[in-house]
């Protein structure tokens, strides 16, 4: 028999694979977005005319993202986390219609729910994670997850880009929307089978986001824990904006661009081989690799300069630098909270999704007033750079 676990967390029968049933979920939730990551970009820069048009769209999806995300303990208080994670999905099929049919203002809402309802998620499965899976087991079980979730991020832009450019581009939002679908009814199978895997979660009492931020940011792990993801999170988010935006510009038709990112992505399917050097080398360690060659891929793009053909190795670098902090980007985390405060230190912790989608155009729009392109890539190659430096505080343990 499997030890009991705290209400509110998934709790299956002993031959149930608890592991391979999260990454299942997630492999569907991955394939609901990716399947029109490469596509939205093009639709904001077609649609905008700018690079900076772009950047501000994304800042007002990220400000209504933020909001959602740290009233994460409110909504778990009100609907209970199996309805929160519903919540979640619902949101993700709503947004597809937004984007597809909106105008300015309901294409940003449409992509500031879509960023919501992945945020959403990653703070439910963390906390279903971290609530079931013992300690030694979180690399695994993190590298089973980006394991299958590599292949969503593989297929998903290749088919999504392929369908747009091929005049079938509603059907590209219906094979997201049907992937949501699926997602539900999966998580739904889990709760409702003879073997239930979700209990009723224990009301807690609703604590305010800003009441939290101090208490967590004065813890020095967390804090570098936070960092790593906020950092390699970025390096995505200029990904999947500007990859698509830098493969048009190098002259390369639109289906380069979701392959760049259908081969950034693919780099999850190494998850196991990152898993053993950090077996071996330390998660530590493995992490500040990865963040080099990720800060470092970066500035090699703003030595080039303008769009160019070649610089399409170093977006590639740079994603399999942070395919490894995917990996195990969470392990700090999830090793150094207190087991008292994982929801309350969770709901801040998962902010990294939109810090990054709010810091990164906020700061690409303050640059472009007075400075070239280019320089994006300096200021968040840096910025990466530091972090790895500023990780090399993390305990070997970790």
């Amino acid at each position: 028999m499997l030890p009991p676990r705290p209400s509110g967390v998934i709790a299956l029968a002993a031959d149930t694979d608890t592991g391979g049933a999260l990454a299942r979920l997630t492999a569907l939730e991955g394939l609901s977005r990716a399947v029109l990551v490469g596509i939205i970009p093009l639709i904001a820069f077609a649609a905008l005319g700018s690079k900076e048009a772009v950047a501000q769209t994304y800042l007002i999806a990220a400000i209504i993202t933020l909001f959602i995300t740290l009233n994460f303990s409110r909504l778990e208080k009100i609907l209970q986390r199996r309805w929160v994670l519903t919540l979640g999905g619902i949101l993700l099929i709503l947004s597809s219609l937004l984007i597809y049919k909106g105008n300015d203002w309901g294409f940003a809402i449409g992509v500031g729910l879509r960023s919501a309802a992945a945020s959403i998620f990653t703070v439910c499965i963390s906390l279903y994670v971290m609530d079931y899976i013992q300690k030694l087991e979180f690399a695994r079980t993190e590298s089973r997850r980006m394991l299958y979730n590599g292949v969503a991020w593989l297929l998903g832009p290749l088919v999504g880009i392929w369908l747009w450019d091929n005049g079938y581009p509603f059907s590209a939002f219906l094979v997201s929307i049907f992937a949501a679908v699926v997602m539900l009814a999966y998580f739904w199978h889990l709760r409702l089978g003879d073997n239930p895997v979700l209990v009723a979660a224990k009301p807690r009492k609703a604590i305010h986001p800003l009441t939290l931020l101090p208490h967590f940011f004065k813890q020095k792990f967390l804090r570098i824990s936070y960092l790593i993801t906020l950092g390699r999170a970025i390096f995505w988010v200029l990904l999947y904006i500007y990859g698509p935006i830098y493969a048009v510009e190098a002259g390369l038709p639109n289906w380069v661009g979701a392959a760049l990112l259908s081969v950034g992505c693919a780099m999850l399917f190494f998850s196991p081989w990152v898993r053993a050097l950090a077996e071996r080398f330390h998660t530590k360690n493995v992490l500040i690799f990865g963040l080099c060659l990720c800060g470092g891929s970066l500035l090699m793009l703003g030595v080039l300069g303008e769009a160019q053909k070649f610089g399409l190795l170093f977006w590639w670098t740079g994603a399999w630098g942070a395919s490894m902090v995917d990996v195990l980007g969470n392990i700090p985390f999830m090793r150094t909270v207190k087991a008292y405060e994982r929801t309350e230190m969770t709901m801040v912790f998962s902010t990294w999704r939109e810090m990054s989608e709010l810091i990164t155009p906020l700061i690409i729009s303050i640059i472009l007033l007075m400075l070239p392109f280019s320089t994006v890539y300096y200021i968040f190659g840096g910025f990466l750079l530091v972090v790895a430096v500023y990780a090399r505080a993390l305990p070997n343990r970790v």
